[in-house]
């Protein structure tokens, strides 16, 4: 569809006037085409000029005066309607907010929670007001310099574009005053703040990835059941935070491979501190992985350190007792004493963390910032759910610098420049869900239909640390996560990429506010041949190639934006596939008759999401297969056994009475019954092998468990030995009734007579 289309079947009737011309800045275009077709030979213009000197082309205002014009006008146009509409939710919030402490009455409530809706949906229809402005002033950009290759702005005005106060602006405030109100209506109580020395958090998590365009819709509706959670309103800057995770491995990345084989026990070691000053306070944390299926939860375990003693911490200067008198004196400080349980926990913990980087050998590689949203409860970690958006990471030892051990840092030092391949920025956001809950609890209803609205990705094990370690260090990586295959990372991790032998390419576009410097671009002299287009390549990357990238993604992990549901259509179009199309992607009939397809979730199909496949689970199909089969050839083999017997007996034996006659036929019928038995096995089993390998192949998150099929069998081979059971017993009857048949009958009696 052509985007000029696209605008007029996406706008707000009521806003109309206010989107960007398309049609007329196109129109302006081919006009100034025209103009560059007929006119003369431009005249050379030196760096001065004179007002008497007449041009070839006299003319008071050019095409391509009046299209500058046009665009700087929509682009006004635009800013002024975005911060108009801003000032008047920001006025409906401050009204809402204090009609929201005033009301008790429930029926009052009810009234406020669907004011407080509409205000929420009228900022998401202006975020897509915004969106398609946004794409429409890149777009027809675009268009002027391929029509007009004389004279192309695209790249000065696209940086002009990106420093309006409309595109730049941050506008979260609004999204916490609503999530402010959510919480007086609903009537949160906060939970009580955890500060002991040493922490401990066991949960259960889950990561998806969401797109940039659905940040916003999924604030949105979890703001409507939990609050945004603020822990420290001085470092917020709107309803972010600023966090920075600096990663710790030694050479052979042993921490790296041990979090991505999901070896029981394996660690991370990260230290983290918030907010955007450089950081005082800082936290050790330490996150253990463990096996799930044995019915255990993975475990994050943190310790307070001040950052001036990190270095000494890690060297073994900074000793527990230092340590322990610098916790004892800063809970003092805050009127409170350590108790004898804190304190075993910190020597505990300081004491392992510490042999880990000492016996290990480790040091900081690689950094993760993002800026984070919570929803929390505050201090009630039962539901949890995290939001992070602008994410990147960064090799913390420069390459053409020194590293943080030789200049004494545990951090890289902000002064330095970061080069293009030491940065990768990650193109979706990353949601977690975060669950406490104690034995017999469920999610709250909300959760699941977040889940089920399909703005939500769900990438089985994702981690910041091994995605960014993979990307950053190919040449050091011995195995790479499955996520890297996909086609919508692809793009970022080749941005990241050395540049080709032959030269130094362009850096693609940079989200605004980058500070890192593109490199040269590459003469075309240097290009021998024609390059191939990947898919989801830009033209500024197709000469990066990435070690750990083949030349075609092989995974499609994010849906297609068409199909997803969102949060109030759930349900109206169950069963229905992309574009109403009822019966497409449906499970056969065997595939519901043996319960290989299990109930889909309330509002929508189950999501097929890629997962972690390891050998031994292709192995264990492989067994399973054949313990069907062991099964089934035994039942075929006393079958086939029954039946040689049988037809041994007719030839040997000649037909005689009834009875005999019916024994014969009594094993025929057993090995009749149990030889469709078997093959309907074999069958089976082989049905459930290809099922099962076909899934596992496509790393498709589907139960691989069958839930009918062995009840079904189970009730098959019942019936037949019921079966059995029966014609034994009628048999059995049959023969009695025979062998009583042919006793020969009793001797009369005996007359006696007796004479007088």
């Amino acid at each position: 569809m052509k985007y000029g289309k696209y605008i007029e079947s996406k706008v707000k009737a009521e806003w109309l006037e206010y989107y960007i011309d398309y049609k007329g800045l196109k129109d302006l275009i081919k006009k100034c085409q025209k103009e560059a077709e007929t006119a003369g030979e431009a005249s050379f213009s030196p760096r001065t000029t004179s007002l008497t000197v007449q041009r070839y082309s006299n003319t008071k205002d050019s095409s391509q005066e009046l299209f500058f014009r046009r665009l700087e006008r929509d682009v006004d146009k635009v800013n002024k309607f975005t911060n108009k509409l801003v000032e008047e939710m920001r006025a409906s919030l401050r009204n809402l907010n204090a009609k929201a402490e005033k009301e008790t009455a429930p029926e009052k409530k009810d009234e406020l929670l669907q004011e407080a809706q509409y205000i929420g949906d009228d900022f998401l229809a202006l975020e897509k007001f915004v969106n398609i402005n946004y794409l429409g002033f890149h777009k027809i950009l675009k268009k002027h310099d391929k029509c007009l290759p004389h004279a192309p702005c695209r790249q000065f005005y696209v940086a002009h574009l990106h420093q309006q106060p409309w595109v730049q602006g941050n506008y979260s405030d609004l999204l916490v005053s609503l999530s402010n109100i959510y919480s007086k209506l609903r009537g949160d109580s906060s939970g009580e703040k955890n500060e002991d020395a040493a922490q401990g958090f066991v949960r259960s998590t889950t990561k998806y990835w969401v797109r940039n365009e659905d940040v916003s819709t999924v604030k949105h509706h979890v703001l409507q059941h939990l609050p945004v959670f603020q822990f420290d309103k001085n470092n917020f800057t709107g309803d972010a935070q600023l966090i920075n995770s600096v990663y710790l491995d030694n050479s052979n990345l042993e921490l790296y491979h041990g979090r991505l084989d999901k070896k029981p026990g394996a660690i991370a070691l990260r230290i983290r501190w918030y907010g955007s000053n450089p950081p005082t306070m800082v936290f050790f944390e330490r996150k253990t992985h463990k096996e799930s299926w044995k019915g255990e939860e993975s475990v994050k375990e943190r310790f307070a350190l001040p950052s001036d003693k990190v270095v000494a911490f890690m060297d073994g200067e900074y000793t527990l007792e230092h340590a322990l008198a610098d916790q004892e004196a800063a809970a003092t400080r805050k009127g409170k004493a350590l108790t004898e349980e804190e304190k075993e926990s910190y020597k505990t913990l300081f004491m392992e963390v510490y042999k880990a980087v000492d016996s290990k050998q480790l040091k900081p590689l690689v950094r993760t910032q993002y800026m984070r949203t919570a929803f929390q409860i505050p201090f009630d970690a039962t539901v949890r759910i995290s939001l992070d958006t602008n994410l990147c990471m960064i090799k913390e030892n420069p390459e053409d610098g020194p590293s943080c051990a030789a200049t004494g840092r545990w951090y890289r030092d902000p002064a330095l420049p970061v080069m293009r391949t030491e940065i990768t920025r990650f193109p979706h956001a990353v949601l977690e869900v975060k669950l406490s809950l104690q034995e017999g609890q469920h999610a709250p209803a909300w959760v699941q239909e977040l889940l089920d609205s399909g703005y939500l990705t769900e990438v089985h094990k994702f981690s910041k640390f091994i995605h960014g370690s993979a990307t950053l260090f190919p040449g050091d990586v011995r195995a790479v996560p499955y996520w890297v295959d996909d086609e919508s990372v692809r793009a970022s991790m080749l941005a990241s990429a050395p540049s080709p032998l032959e030269g130094t390419t362009p850096l693609p576009e940079s989200a605004p506010g980058t500070s890192v410097p593109p490199p040269a671009a590459a003469p075309a002299a240097t290009r021998t041949k024609p390059r191939t287009r990947r898919a989801g390549v830009t033209p500024e990357l197709e000469e990066l190639s990435h070690p750990l990238l083949g030349e075609q993604p092989t995974l499609k992990l994010m849906p297609d934006p068409n199909t997803v549901q969102g949060f109030r259509t759930l349900g109206l179009s169950a069963g229905m596939g992309p574009r109403g199309g009822g019966q497409r992607n449906q499970p056969g009939f065997f595939s519901r008759l043996l319960g290989l397809v299990p109930p889909a979730p309330a509002g929508g199909a189950m999501r097929t999401t890629p997962m972690r496949i390891e050998p031994k689970t292709f192995f264990a199909n492989e067994r399973t297969f054949l313990a069907w089969l062991h099964m089934a050839v035994t039942l075929g083999s006393v079958s086939a056994a029954l039946l040689g017997f049988a037809a041994g007996s007719e030839t040997d034996a000649a037909p005689e009475s009834g009875g005999e006659a019916i024994s014969r036929h009594l094993v025929e019928l057993i090995a009749l019954i149990l030889l469709p038995l078997a093959v309907s096995m074999c069958c089976y089993a082989l049905y459930v092998f290809i099922w099962r390998a076909s899934n596992i192949a496509r790393k498709r998150a589907v139960h691989f468990d069958d839930r009918v099929g062995p009840l079904c069998l189970c009730g098959a081979v019942v019936v037949s030995l019921l079966a059995i059971t029966l014609l034994s017993l009628i048999d059995f009857f049959e023969l009695l009734a025979s062998v009583d048949s042919t006793l020969p009958p009793p001797p009369p009696p005996l007359a006696l007579s007796i004479s007088y």
